[in-house]
């Protein structure tokens, strides 16, 4: 009937879903509007009432860890299975990634003569897992969506172990960091929250409705500010960001594409996985590189400020690449099962 009201839950739920919409739509354009937000805070009115981006400083970890929880939330209920299922191609996706970035993020610092904390930060940019956007992308893409989710959650699961090792091979030849900390850290901010997120959807139906109303509205905001926050500490220093560091960053984000393509192709991939598995290589976690660069190195918040820029420079070329697979700039719309082989 026309004169019927909408329940006030519905209504809602239907604007946190729009707000949802809104946000990921345009991640890249909010990451932008939020970052210039934190930069030119001292100069706005706003300022008189206190510095919200610096504020959140000393909470970064809680934050990410908000982020992994809705993430792991939204795991569809298959996916563990699927790191089983499939693990020879899983492992070898998987092996590419944390073999190929720390890799190119060492070579390329170091034959661009880059050095102390930035050289510290581009580092940190190649050993952190792969980033869950990658899986928008792929859907984005038509690529094999499920592979994706797959490599996503075995990097994840597999980050306390080898990203201390990957760092232990490029950023401890530069700096001292604690490999033990840091592989406590990732266990308690990334793998913990992600198993615990996934646990609560698959035992409770009403937590499942819940993350799937607000978990990527949680997810993607909550990498927004930690990267504006990033900006906001950095005010000072930003005009760091050279050209030498933007072709830094450009080089491993390309090179992990390419290598991510290629190692699929050498070994018979079906075009799909190719697809999923080339962002997956070049979409690093740039979020939690931010927030762990931030933890092991109080002393240098300019190390952090690589990692926020890789942030939004994979969200960029991962959308474009993904658009130009789907056949537009932002890709057909398309079921994640239209993309399984």
């Amino acid at each position: 009937m026309l004169g019927r009201r909408v329940p006030w839950g519905l209504q809602t739920a239907e604007v946190v879903r729009a707000l949802g919409r809104v946000l990921r739509r345009g991640l890249v354009a909010w990451l932008i509007v939020l970052c210039l937000l934190a930069f030119y805070w001292p100069r706005l009115p706003l300022a008189s009432w206190g510095d919200p981006f610096l504020a959140s400083k000393s909470n970064l970890r809680w934050w990410i860890a908000a982020t992994m929880l809705a993430i792991g939330s939204l795991l569809p209920q298959s996916a563990w299975l699927d790191v089983v299922r499939r693990w020879p191609s899983v492992l070898f996706g998987t092996a590419i990634q944390y073999a190929t970035m720390p890799l190119l993020a060492y070579v390329v610092g170091r034959g661009l003569a880059m050095g102390g904390p930035l050289l510290i930060g581009v580092l940190m940019v190649g050993c952190v897992p792969g980033a869950m956007a990658s899986n928008v992308c792929t859907l984005l893409a038509k690529g094999h969506v499920s592979y994706s989710v797959s490599l996503t959650t075995s990097a994840t699961l597999l980050s306390p172990l080898v990203v201390p090792a990957a760092m232990l091979l490029t950023v401890g030849r530069v700096a001292h960091f604690p490999v033990l900390g840091t592989g406590i850290e990732l266990l308690l901010t990334v793998v913990l929250p992600v198993a615990l997120g996934s646990l609560l959807a698959h035992a409770s139906t009403s937590w499942r409705r819940l993350a799937e109303l607000l978990g990527d509205l949680v997810a993607n905001t909550t990498i927004l500010w930690i990267i504006a926050v990033v900006t906001g500490i950095n005010r000072d220093r930003i005009g760091e960001v050279t050209p030498p560091l933007a072709v830094a960053l450009l080089a491993i984000n390309l090179g992990g594409y390419l290598a991510g393509w290629w190692a699929g192709r050498a070994v018979g991939l079906p075009e799909p996985m190719r697809r999923a598995l080339t962002l997956e290589v070049g979409m690093q976690n740039a979020g939690l590189g931010t927030v762990l660069t931030l933890q092991l190195f109080p002393d240098m918040p300019q190390a952090a400020i690589p990692c926020a820029c890789y942030t939004f420079l994979c969200m960029f070329t991962g959308i474009l690449l993904a658009g130009y697979w789907g056949g537009g700039m932002f890709g057909e719309k398309v079921s994640p099962a239209s993309t399984e082989t």
